[in-house]
């Protein structure tokens, strides 16, 4: 006896799509809805430069080639055999709750709530389940029973496993240990029977504890190789991270680098470090990060020029600047040569959103506060490196300052779960603060 599964109705809110483009063909055999007024909020979003104006687009062609002849307010068929139907949602008033009323205000997000409403009962034997990105939206819709969730495809499912980049290696014979601090190396299958993820970061340990070796899985060599703590741009390393993360960017078979910690680990000031060390590799070095508007207002409503509007947003880049400057005394050549890097824009502070349009060949390109991009902003950096191009994003996924993205889904972590185990990738978790005793004392306590 075959059961036939049961075919719900999937309503799609606006911040989805903005998320995802594709979106209407990741239900399977499901039906699609779109309600009419988030019809009317993408065609708002459809002018401008940012990825969220790019999928607006993107999702109004594919609708426009779907609709085909059909006409879009009643159900027609998705592409695929195995797919759905989909139509937009004209009705948004005339169930028994209206949402409006309920909530004391006319507004974009209760309509899409009311054509939720009127399709449970239009379809009775239909399960109806609203889709958002706004966890506000998700409650609002919970509380008049309406089945809420938010969009699961492309999620990082498990965010507690998720790839930290290194390991601690007990109980290793003395003899290995000591091979890799005569030689700088031992081969792989002296350790690990089968092939590590490429770059993966150990602690090595000995048997008796007493003593250890930091060393990484070199996948060109099949080795496994030392790393020792060496200072760059003034910065020494103070924990293994740390460590590991100067090794990282400063390794020339790895042109992809992703960082991910808590404020204070040093994440930020590491890369910056780094890539000071290698200027004569770079054209250029480029700082940057996404703005995230107070209250989600455009930079436009706070007053001044632009290079006032930007600048609170790019204050802690300047700070880790100024702190690697201030390792030098004022008439040491290092201490002149950022300042002239800085005049020559040959050391350029931006907000991400200023880069594009820019070569990115032969470049060090440090995105700072990853964790604010979505999947798809992150992929339009990567696939713009040129010949000679490093990447290196730093963030921490548990600190989103966007109201669609979460732990689960936003582009750094996204990006730590895909790229794992390719050669020219590495990643470092760094857990242990390193900013003050103070501030390791509030994070601990406080």
């Amino acid at each position: 006896m075959v059961i036939k599964k049961e075919r719900k109705i999937f309503v799609i809110d606006t911040s989805v799509i903005l998320y995802d483009h594709n979106v209407i063909n990741n239900f399977k055999e499901h039906d699609v809805a779109i309600p009419i007024t988030v019809l009317e909020e993408v065609d708002r979003f459809k002018k401008g430069n940012d990825v969220i104006n790019y999928e607006a687009r993107e999702f109004i062609r594919a609708l426009d080639k779907l609709s085909g002849a059909y006409g879009l307010t009643e159900w027609i068929p998705l592409n695929g055999p195995t797919k759905g139907k989909l139509k937009v949602q004209m009705t948004e008033h005339g169930a028994r709750i209206d949402a409006n009323i309920v909530f004391g205000e006319k507004k974009a997000d209760h309509n899409i709530i009311n054509a939720a409403l009127v399709l449970a009962e239009t379809e009775p034997k239909r399960k109806v389940v609203l889709v958002s990105k706004d966890i506000n939206l998700r409650l609002k819709a919970k509380s008049l029973n309406i089945f809420s969730e938010d969009y699961q495809t492309g999620k990082v499912q498990d965010i507690e496993g998720l790839y930290t980049g290194k390991t601690i290696v007990p109980n290793l014979a003395r003899k290995i240990i000591d091979t890799i601090y005569q030689l700088g190396y031992c081969p792989r299958k002296t350790i690990f029977k089968n092939k590590p993820v490429a770059n993966h970061y150990y602690i090595l340990q000995s048997k008796e504890g007493d003593t250890s070796a930091l060393a990484f899985y070199n996948p060109g060599t099949d080795c496994i190789e030392r790393i020792q703590k060496e200072s760059v741009s003034g910065i020494k390393p103070r924990n293994a991270e740390q460590a590991f993360a100067l090794h990282a960017i400063m390794n020339p078979d790895v042109k992809l680098v992703t960082l991910q910690g808590v404020a204070g680990t040093g994440k930020t000031l590491i890369a910056l470090a780094s890539a000071l060390e290698q200027k004569s590799k770079y054209r250029q070095i480029f700082l940057a990060r996404p703005i995230v508007p107070l209250s989600n207002k455009d930079i436009g409503y706070l007053p001044g020029d632009i290079k006032s509007k930007i600048n609170p947003y790019m204050e802690p880049l300047w700070d880790n600047l100024k702190f690697i400057q201030n390792q030098y005394a004022e008439t040491d050549k290092e201490f002149k040569k950022i300042n002239d890097m800085i005049a020559n824009e040959k050391l350029h502070v931006t907000p991400l959103a200023y880069i594009r349009g820019r070569s990115l060949s032969n470049i060090c390109f440090i995105i700072d506060e990853a964790q604010n991009l979505t999947p798809h902003e992150v992929k339009t950096i990567i696939t713009r490196a040129g010949e000679g191009t490093k990447i290196i994003f730093t963030g921490d996924i548990f600190q989103i300052d966007t109201p669609y993205l979460d732990s689960h889904s936003n582009g750094l972590s996204t990006l730590i779960e895909k790229m794992k185990n390719q050669n020219l990738y590495a990643h470092v978790t760094l857990e242990k603060g390193e900013r003050s005793e103070l501030a390791n004392l509030a994070g601990a306590l406080l």
